[in-house]
């Protein structure tokens, strides 16, 4: 994949800042590989999942981190001076994720079951920011002009 300098852009835009990072992410993301492997489910119209394959990691072995437009979740494997492995195919490599959400995405909580940690999103937008309709007053206009 090629990378591009925005640099020109972010020069000449204000407000642009997190489209630029989150196109930056993404690059990045690309150049360092896949793991662990996860799955974004639209659940319905305000709630969605995250899910993350993590085979051979337990609950105490993760971390979930949320902020602002930000989910974060990173995984360190404690190991086991007891066991002897002939070979090791479940990888067992640290990672850290990061998710970027949307305005007014929150996380509401996290379950792990048979490997797979989901983590649930939901979408609450507050009335002053969702469309509405505006009435047109044709004569209410003129008269504020005289």
């Amino acid at each position: 994949m090629r990378n591009y300098d925005f640099s020109t852009f972010s020069r000449s835009s204000v407000g642009f800042e997190p489209l630029f990072n989150l196109i930056n992410e993404a690059q990045r993301f690309n150049e360092e590989g896949g793991f662990p492997p996860y799955d974004i489910v639209r659940k319905d119209d305000s709630t969605y999942a995250i899910r993350l394959a993590l085979a051979g990691f337990s609950e105490d072995e993760l971390a979930i981190t949320a902020k602002q437009n930000l989910v974060t979740v990173s995984g360190h494997k404690k190991t086991d001076e007891k066991r002897q492995y002939l070979y090791e195919g479940i990888s067992a490599r640290s990672f850290e994720r990061q998710f970027s959400l949307a305005d007014h995405v929150e996380v509401r909580g996290a379950a792990y079951e048979n490997g797979i940690l989901e983590i649930e999103l939901h979408q609450d937008v507050p009335e002053a920011a969702k469309p509405r309709k505006i009435a047109i007053n044709g004569g209410a206009s003129a008269k504020l002009i005289n």
